[in-house]
């Protein structure tokens, strides 16, 4: 059979025909790729005409096309619907696409064609965009080595392989313990407290494995209800200590060398490229800019919620002493004893809420949201493919009526699947191309008895995927290196964390939040009650998430390499923003993709961060109207469709008028 990964799709859309690729296509397809592509460049290189902006900087945006394409099908396959062929593929693929990536930032004669370009810039009448990749892509080679020592390119490179087969081992293992674990229960009695809608899907579990009874597993959808729900307190210690042991137990996924061999890698790769530290390197291509000014701002944070959560944890201990007779608080008790109180305080069970946020209103919602923002339509198209039975695959279109990109939607959990919720791309927008953009998520299956019913966070995670979904769709860029997503890391979240304050609008819940039974709108002491949930134990959740920015520091600063002992280090750097003692058994730090698998590293602060953004950039929604065309065209044209074309801020003062004010997230989380 010929290998389909070798041309362009002869598809709709160019859209990918999943069902014909084999994991055995993809090392034929990317070598021949890969050599096609420095043909390319070498094309580029070697040409007698001088260094252009067209003839070189524009020329390489063009080369790779079919390399990226299907390297990024791979890499999605891999954490949304990977197998044992899969995973060998990639760990294949990675250090020959690593190699290629280092032939191209450590090519001299390129580096050199870029440089000339970029000292006489001024003689080539350039746009701003054009400016941007150029400062870019100069950016790029010398901060991936083009200003080093052939011995020292050497170096770069061994360090660059291992260390992108060391993040997709940290993937495989913390998936390969998720996957392992299984709470079997054959009494309904230990149920107790744990709605009708979980104990079923626990059934339907139970039942695919040819199994009596219920089973609980560590994807979200079954973890965190039980968590919530369950007054068994001894299942609760059984699926805590579970999620706190992925990448920490004495098996073959244990992660605690893999940390300390990437942080090493990291630092030694920044010092080789003159960085103090990996987070020296990092910072300095963010809005942020350095380790000095992300510290302060974590810091600042601290300051302010550490008062709010020490007393929204003393609540919670003394309401678990005095109505749950629980006493002293453990970990499994947290999210039990905090749903109890909110429920006691606010009078709000988020099981109430479920049956106003089916998943097929919800998404519906957000579509009739987004057309009334921005203008697009989506219309499913049952004909072009997914890689999955429950793959949605919708064609997106503008104001105007033109095809503007296909969406792939993929809502569930299963089986070589890894947790949690994200956005990718499996086509990038350019002139004259665009987008193929994919949400992820992992919210509770339909049953035999109900639909897919969400949890109210479960909705704000949808709107936070279909925000980053957004900013791909409407990418309207010249190049694809500047395009949609390709952002400074500490902006890329604002359309995301924007895009979550609509859940909590009573205009925009009206046209959603029905009743799966009856159609009935959600009531408006639901709404209500909802606004004043966005403000219950903000302080607590907010030490949560600088302790993760904390962590991530930690690890990628000058110090990093004296860590010895990654549980020991973790409890040090988290004591601080934590009520309760130590768990030997349990270290998040074995499970944390984002930093050691995904792109976060040095960067986790930078949810905090956008936060600001979003919270001062809603409040001129709240002032116009949150459907108000004229604030939407403008978010529209300054953010969402300019990508990284030019510095954030400006692009964020152009929007906002002016610089964000720090104090409006505080001002929402209820903190001042």
């Amino acid at each position: 059979m010929e290998n389909p990964l070798l041309h362009p799709f002869d598809t709709p859309h160019q859209s990918i025909p999943f069902s014909t690729i084999r994991p055995e296509h993809f090392i034929p397809a990317l070598k021949e790729n890969i050599k096609n592509a420095l043909a390319a460049i070498d094309e580029v290189v070697h040409q007698d005409a001088p260094p252009t902006f067209e003839n070189t900087v524009e020329a390489m945006q063009n080369v790779g096309e079919l390399l990226e394409r299907n390297s990024s099908i791979l890499f999605n396959l891999n954490s949304a619907e990977t197998s044992d062929a899969i995973q060998e593929v990639t760990q294949q693929a990675s250090p020959l696409l690593t190699q290629f990536q280092n032939d191209v930032r450590l090519n001299q004669a390129l580096f050199e064609r870029i440089k000339t370009i970029y000292e006489n810039q001024e003689k080539e009448n350039l746009s701003v965009e054009q400016q941007t990749l150029l400062e870019k892509e100069f950016k790029g080679f010398a901060r991936n080595g083009a200003l080093l020592a052939e011995d020292e390119k050497h170096i770069l490179r061994e360090i660059d392989t291992e260390k992108a087969q060391l993040g997709l081992t940290f993937g495989e293992n913390v998936l390969s313990d998720t996957q392992a674990f299984e709470l079997h229960i054959t009494e309904e009695k230990e149920l107790k407290g744990l709605p009708d809608q979980v104990k079923e899907m626990a059934a339907e579990t139970a039942q695919s494995k040819d199994k009596e009874g219920w089973i609980f597993t560590l994807d979200y959808p079954s973890y965190v209800p039980l968590m919530t729900y369950a007054e068994n307190r001894s299942l609760r210690e059984k699926m805590s200590l579970a999620f706190g042991q992925r990448g920490f137990q004495t098996n073959d996924n244990n992660n605690t060398a893999i940390i300390l061999r990437l942080i090493e890698l990291r630092k030694k790769r920044a010092q080789l490229l003159g960085y103090d530290s990996h987070a020296a390197f990092v910072l300095e291509e963010r809005m942020a800019t350095s380790e000095e000014n992300v510290k302060n701002f974590l810091e600042d944070l601290y300051q302010k919620a550490y008062p709010a959560a020490k007393g929204e944890w003393k609540a919670m201990e003394d309401f678990a002493a005095e109505q749950l007779e629980l006493s002293p608080l453990e970990k499994w008790d947290t999210a039990y004893v905090s749903e109890k109180l909110k429920q006691a305080q606010l009078e709000l069970d988020e099981q109430q809420l479920k049956p106003y946020f089916p998943l097929e209103k919800v998404q519906a919602g957000v579509f009739e949201i987004a057309g009334k923002l921005y203008g697009l339509r989506f219309e499913k198209n049952d004909k072009l493919e997914g890689y999955h039975p429950e793959v949605e695959v919708y064609e997106v279109f503008n104001r105007q009526g033109d095809f503007y990109a296909l969406l792939y939607t993929d809502f569930f959990p299963r089986p070589g699947k890894r947790n949690g919720a994200w956005m990718t791309s499996y086509r990038g927008q350019k002139k004259d191309q665009r987008p193929h953009i994919s949400m992820v998520c992992n919210f509770s299956k339909p049953t035999a008895s109900t639909p897919s019913l969400l949890t109210f966070q479960e909705v704000t995670t949808l709107f936070h995927e279909f925000g980053h979904a957004l900013h791909g769709m409407l990418a309207n860029t010249t190049y694809g290196g500047l395009s949609g997503t390709n952002v400074f890391w500490d902006f890329v979240e604002l359309p995301s964390q924007i895009m979550e304050n609509w859940c909590y609008e009573k205009d925009a819940l009206e046209l959603f939040a029905r009743h799966y039974q009856t159609d009935e709108v959600i009531p408006m002491e639901y709404i209500q009650k909802i606004k004043k949930a966005a403000h219950f134990q903000q302080g607590l959740q907010t030490l949560r998430q600088l302790g993760f920015g904390f962590l991530d520091l930690s690890y990628h600063g000058a110090q990093a390499t004296d860590i010895q002992d990654i549980k020991k280090h973790e409890t040090a750097i988290l004591d601080r923003v934590q009520f309760l003692g130590d768990y030997p058994e349990s270290c998040s730090s074995t499970a944390f993709s984002h930093i050691f698998q995904g792109g976060y590293s040095a960067g986790y602060y930078s949810y905090k961060w956008a936060e600001v953004l979003d919270a001062d950039a809603f409040e001129l929604f709240l002032e116009k109207g949150i459907f108000d065309s004229e604030t939407s065209r403008s978010f529209e044209e300054n953010i969402l469709s300019k990508g990284g074309t030019e510095h954030p801020m400006t692009l964020y003062k152009r929007f906002r008028g002016k610089a964000p004010d720090p104090n409006a997230l505080l001002k929402r989380a209820g903190l001042v």
